[in-house]
């Protein structure tokens, strides 16, 4: 191999590195951000528990081929690339990551969940229009920019029925805690259902593809897929296969029995509304553990499937890249999955404090039904029925939105949301224009190819890391202005100092008066006060178990 040809890879590889970096700090909030925002994970275990669940998911079951033209926004027509264009894409993919990457961290920044599957499409379509205008597939991109509109509503709509149910079958019965032991276990069948159907859809779609079809079904004349060949649930045209809805209908029972045998027998230590909140902490942690997983297993093709095409040109004897598909060396996954673990355990708390905290009130029944709207309609979308692209990203936060229009639009942040919109809409055109600069930039010159990407890296991270030098630890769960959640300390546990703990029960009391003021307000304008009178019941709550740690801790019965 030349030497020109591994300084090119090896640049590649900082760029995928970097690009995962962001995938982690800025995409892996949509697993974990509803779970911080409730309670129900401390920010610290939601790093851990994301940490290990994206790990697995991108080194055991990101797919081992990969498309070299992600998600078919290109298309070049023709099996065999030339030399001189199979040059071109080289740099143009690492263009693409670059500008993508970038654009990731600018909205990190100022904590702006954005679509890294988009943000990168965007840079393939920048690169397109630079060396081949007409390669670009505006039919796909129409689909994206559709997607921007269709997943956040069903997501929402989804959502919004969830907690609608919950709230009249369970939070308005006048046992609410019984009526849990009850309702659980039959909500859990869907649920894990859902969970189990679109693991191997959406999760396991790599392992599958590696599989082949005889071992997995005997009975393949439904299925049109030819035998002898790879199956994939994917294939175009596909129906749902039978294995596949045994396997989820058989999770989704165990997990209803398991839930009905537990809750049979469990004494809970919390009343009310607050024991009502500990059943769907757990529920609410596996759903995020499960997009966590997904997450990992899919969208590190987001930063290896570019480097991996890079990877077959510079590798290639020929130097050519092939027009299908390419293998993804085990190590560029390992590099992907270390990445993104990198990415969510140092910046990853950003993302998650708005998804969590800013666009409305979270609790983990409300987090439950958010991340159960946005698994289900992820599901819907990667059906081989269907079989359009999303973003979970997009999706989440719509089903946060329809979780808090729940309780009246008054709920949201709308310009919270307004932001995180916006950035949305800028990340196909900001990413392709930067992609298109870049390329300008490099000029299919390894030199510049190092000294623009290194200059690029260093001043984006410096320009967004300056402010935060030198300060003190952050605090980004400190008390805030989401009543019903106990707070975290610095190092991201729960408080555990006497006065941390008083501290803490002080402004629950104080979230207490506010809400119980203005359930008066609500009546006497003769606005139904139901909502404000929940919340008041929720926040007392949780300042009684606030009180009754404190007198633990000082060892009074008082």
């Amino acid at each position: 191999m030349e030497p020109s040809v591994m300084l090119v890879l090896a640049v590649a590889g900082l760029i995928a590195a970097y690009m995962a970096w962001n995938i982690g700090a800025n995409d892996v909030a949509n697993a974990m951000g509803t779970s911080v925002g409730s309670g129900a994970l401390t920010l610290r275990r939601a790093i851990i528990v994301a940490a290990v669940f994206e790990f697995l998911g991108a080194v055991f079951f990101g797919s081992h081929v990969t498309d070299t033209i992600r998600k078919g926004v290109l298309d070049f027509g023709t099996d065999d690339l030339s030399y001189e264009l199979s040059q071109q894409l080289m740099y143009g993919f690492m263009a693409a990551l670059l500008a993508a990457a970038i654009w990731l961290t600018i909205a990190t920044k100022y904590g702006l969940p954005v679509s890294t599957t988009h943000s990168i499409v965007g840079g393939v379509i920048g690169m397109g229009l630079y060396i081949q205008p007409s390669s670009v597939n505006w039919n796909k991109v129409l689909e994206i920019v559709l997607s921007w509109i269709a997943s956040p509503l069903l997501g929402g709509l989804l959502a919004f029925t969830s907690f609608i149910i919950i709230k009249r079958v369970i939070m308005n019965h006048p046992d609410p805690l019984q009526k849990t032991r009850e309702v659980a276990p039959i909500m859990a069948l869907p649920t894990f259902f859902v969970l189990g159907l679109a693991l191997q859809f959406k999760a396991l779609k790599g392992f599958y593809s590696n599989l082949d079809s005889a071992g997995i079904i005997d009975q393949s004349e439904w299925l049109p897929a030819k035998a002898g060949t790879t199956f994939n649930p994917l294939a175009e045209g596909a129906w749902i296969p039978m294995n596949a809805l045994l396997a989820a209908l058989a999770i989704g029972i165990m997990a209803s029995l398991i839930l009905w045998l537990v809750l049979r027998k469990y004494e809970f230590e919390e009343e009310g509304y607050a024991g009502v909140e500990r059943v769907f902490v757990w529920l609410q942690i596996i759903t995020a553990c499960y997009v966590a997983f997904a997450h990992g297993a899919n969208d590190v093709a987001n930063a290896i499937g570019p480097m991996a095409a890079i990877y077959d040109i510079g590798t290639s004897a020929a130097g050519v890249l092939s027009a299908d598909q390419v293998e993804v060396p085990i190590g560029l996954l390992l590099l992907g999955g270390a990445g993104i673990t990198i990415g969510v355990a140092t910046w990853g708390y950003k993302v998650m404090d708005t998804i969590g905290k800013k666009i409305t009130h979270i609790t983990p029944s409300r987090g439950f039904a958010a991340e159960f709207g946005a698994a289900t309609t992820v599901l819907i979308f990667s059906m081989p029925f269907l079989a359009v692209p999303i973003s979970t990203t997009h999706t989440l936060v719509g089903a946060v939105v329809g979780v808090g229009l729940a309780g009246g639009a008054a709920a949201v942040d709308f310009r919270v949301f307004g932001k995180i919109a916006a950035s949305w809409v800028a990340s196909l055109p900001v990413a392709g224009f930067g992609s298109i600069m870049f390329l300008v930039l490099f000029n299919g010159s390894p030199t510049n190819l190092v000294i623009v990407t290194t200059l690029s890296i260093a001043i984006t991270l410096f320009a967004v890391m300056r402010p935060e030098i030198g300060l003190p630890p952050l605090r980004p769960f400190m008390i805030s202005d989401t009543p019903g959640r106990i707070q975290a300390s610095p190092d991201g546990e729960a408080s555990t100092t006497p006065f941390e703990l008083f501290h803490d029960h002080a402004v629950m009391v104080e979230k207490t008066v506010e809400a119980m003021l203005e359930a008066v307000a609500e009546a006497v304008a003769g606005r139904d006060p139901t909502e404000k009178i929940r919340l008041t019941s929720e926040t007392e709550l949780q300042a009684d178990i606030l009180k009754n740690k404190v007198r633990k801790e000082i060892g009074t019965s008082v």
